[in-house]
């Protein structure tokens, strides 16, 4: 599949799946997998059609989805071990979604060799699409995407809830991110923040946006240095604006 038929594929299935239950959720479509980790309807049935389609147009592949992951940890080995995988979130920011919020995300990466090759973010309630392919730029629409260098005093982010409000290193406090890694990395791209702390570090989360942030200029990376890659299962990654920030950022996290 080319990278306009995957995109197309994420609309199509939002347009299923995941639009007709936007702010309609049946308390019958709402789940628990552990006590605050919601899944619903939307999410299991949009992935089953994300994976479905991936795995007819690549059969060769690991197809690691969120929510079969849930059903089968082993399944992250499989993905580790593959030369050819897929990774999936089919509603990035379920809580968002529940809630009625808009910030929620379908997305998608593609890996070969253990390196992200492509990645796609569709926001259906925000019409917006986020596409990359490694070496060829990133781009909403026909705009690419270019991140400029940040410059001080420096806007922060954090999904680390104990750490809203704290200052690290003169640093300004940190702020909560949009709770939807979807919508955290092209705020991120566009501008609207200049540094990220997750402290979760799921392939599914966190593998489309780092490609889409870094063709478009940005850095990821864990706060000892280490440049993030798909196979890796840090604790804890800062993703900036540029290489300054990020050493800035990563050298003033408490250890």
């Amino acid at each position: 599949m080319d990278t306009d038929a995957v995109l197309q594929l994420l609309k199509d299935v939002a347009e299923e799946a995941i639009n007709p239950r936007f702010r309609s959720l049946a308390d019958g479509e709402i789940h628990e997998k552990n006590p605050g980790d919601l899944v619903t309807d939307a999410d299991r049935e949009a992935e089953e059609l994300l994976t479905k389609a991936l795995l007819g147009a690549y059969p060769d592949a690991v197809v690691l989805g969120e929510e079969a992951h849930s059903a089968e940890p082993a399944l992250m080995e499989r993905y580790l071990a593959a030369d050819h995988a897929f990774t999936v979130d089919p509603v990035d920011g379920t809580k968002n979604f529940v809630h009625g919020s808009p910030d929620h995300a379908v997305m998608v990466a593609e890996t070969i060799g253990g390196q992200a090759v492509r990645a796609w973010i569709w926001q259906p309630q925000h019409e917006l699409a986020y596409v990359a392919e490694r070496g060829a730029g990133a781009w909403c629409g026909s705009r690419r995407l270019s991140r400029s260098a940040a410059v001080a005093p420096l806007d922060g982010r954090t999904s680390r809830r104990k750490w809203i409000g704290e200052s690290f290193g003169g640093l300004p406090p940190l702020a909560l991110t949009w709770v939807s890694c979807g919508i955290d990395y092209p705020k991120l791209v566009e501008g609207e923040t200049d540094y990220i702390v997750y402290r979760s570090v799921a392939p599914w989360d966190h593998v489309p946006g780092t490609l889409i942030l870094r063709e478009a200029g940005g850095v990821a990376g864990t706060p000892s240095g280490t440049a993030y890659e798909p196979r890796l299962r840090p604790h804890g990654l800062v993703v900036a604006a540029d290489h300054a920030t990020y050493e800035t950022v990563r050298t003033a996290l408490p250890s």
